[in-house]
C-alpha cells in the first residue's frame, strides 16, 4: 500500500508538502505531483505536516486522509493580548466547587491536549481519569501513608518538602494533597521511552490551559507524582500497564473562587 495520495486534479505542484516534510522524505519533479523517495517509507512519523500545509486539499495519508482532518477556522490565532490574558491570568487552583465535571468535558479537554507536540511524533503520554472523588481521596490518603513513613529520615526529600507539616495537616483533617479536588488526571508513558517523560509534561501543560474555557481549574498533584515514582502501594492502586510509569499528575475541577488581577512575577532574559 502506498504511504499517501495526492489528488493531481487539485496539486498545483507549488512543493509546500515537500519542503514542510520533518523528515524530508518527499521530492518534487515538476511537472510530476509529490514522490516519495525510495527506500524512505519507514521515516515517515505520520504527523500530518503535508496534509495539513497543502493550501488545495490535495495530500492524504493513507492513514489521514484530507476530509477527515478538520479545517482551521480564519483567525484561529489568539491576540498578543488574548494569549496574555490567558497566560497570565491561569492560576494553580487549591479550592474546588464540589461539582463534578461532566465526562464529556474532561474527556475533550483531553482531546485538546493530545495534541501537544511530542518527539518524533511519538504520542506516547496515554491518561488515566481519577474520577470518583472518593478514589482521589484515597489516592491522597497513600500519599500520606508513604510521607509518614519516611517523614523522620534524616534525607533531602522529606526535609525540603516539608512531609511532617503536610501528614499533621491531613491528621487535622485538611488534604494540601490533592486539595479535595473532585478529579485526578494521570499522564502516564512507556518508562524507558526516551520522550515519556517530555511528552506527558508538554501534553499536561496544554490540558492547564485547554481547561480554561470551560471554566474549569487545575493544580499540578506535585506530591502525588512525586509518590506514585517511590511508593510501591501507590503504583499498585494505580495499576498501570506493564512497563509504564506516571510521568505526572493534575487535579482538575470548578475553581470556588474567581481571580482579578495579575500577580507580579519575575522575569530573566539573557542575550548572546
Amino acid at each position: 500500500m502506498n504511504l499517501f495520495v495526492v489528488d493531481e486534479k487539485k496539486c498545483k505542484r507549488c512543493g509546500s508538502c515537500v519542503t514542510d516534510c520533518p523528515t524530508s522524505i518527499l521530492t518534487l519533479n515538476k511537472p510530476d505531483i509529490p514522490m516519495l523517495i525510495d527506500g524512505y517509507e519507514q521515516r515517515c512519523i505520520n504527523c500530518g505536516h503535508c496534509v495539513a500545509v497543502c493550501p488545495y486539499g490535495a495530500f492524504s495519508l493513507n492513514t489521514m486522509k484530507v476530509d477527515q482532518c478538520q479545517l482551521l477556522h480564519e483567525g484561529w490565532k489568539l491576540t498578543p493580548e488574548q494569549i496574555e490574558q490567558l497566560i497570565k491570568g491561569r492560576r494553580s487552583i487549591r479550592h474546588y466547587k464540589e461539582q463534578l465535571v461532566d465526562r464529556d468535558i474532561l474527556t475533550k479537554v483531553i482531546e485538546i491536549a493530545c495534541y501537544a507536540p511530542t518527539g518524533g511524533n511519538s504520542q506516547s503520554e496515554n491518561w488515566l481519569v481519577i474520577y470518583d472523588p472518593k478514589e482521589v481521596k484515597r489516592l491522597a490518603g497513600l500519599v500520606i501513608d508513604w510521607m509518614r513513613v519516611i517523614a523522620n529520615a534524616e534525607t533531602p526529600l522529606p526535609m525540603s518538602y516539608y512531609f511532617k507539616p503536610l501528614v499533621n495537616a491531613w491528621d487535622l483533617g485538611l488534604d494540601l494533597i490533592c486539595r479535595n479536588a473532585p478529579h485526578l488526571i494521570v499522564a502516564y508513558a512507556p518508562k524507558d521511552a526516551p520522550m515519556s517523560a517530555s511528552s506527558c509534561t508538554i501534553a499536561l501543560t496544554d490540558l492547564e490551559l485547554a481547561a480554561l474555557p470551560f471554566g474549569l481549574g487545575t493544580c499540578w498533584g506535585g506530591f502525588v507524582h512525586m509518590a506514585m515514582t517511590n511508593s510501591p502501594s501507590l503504583q499498585e492502586a494505580l495499576d498501570l500497564p506493564d512497563g509504564h510509569q506516571c510521568f505526572g499528575a493534575m487535579m482538575i475541577g470548578y475553581p470556588k473562587f474567581d481571580y482579578h488581577r495579575i500577580p507580579m512575577r519575575k522575569m530573566n532574559i539573557t542575550w548572546r
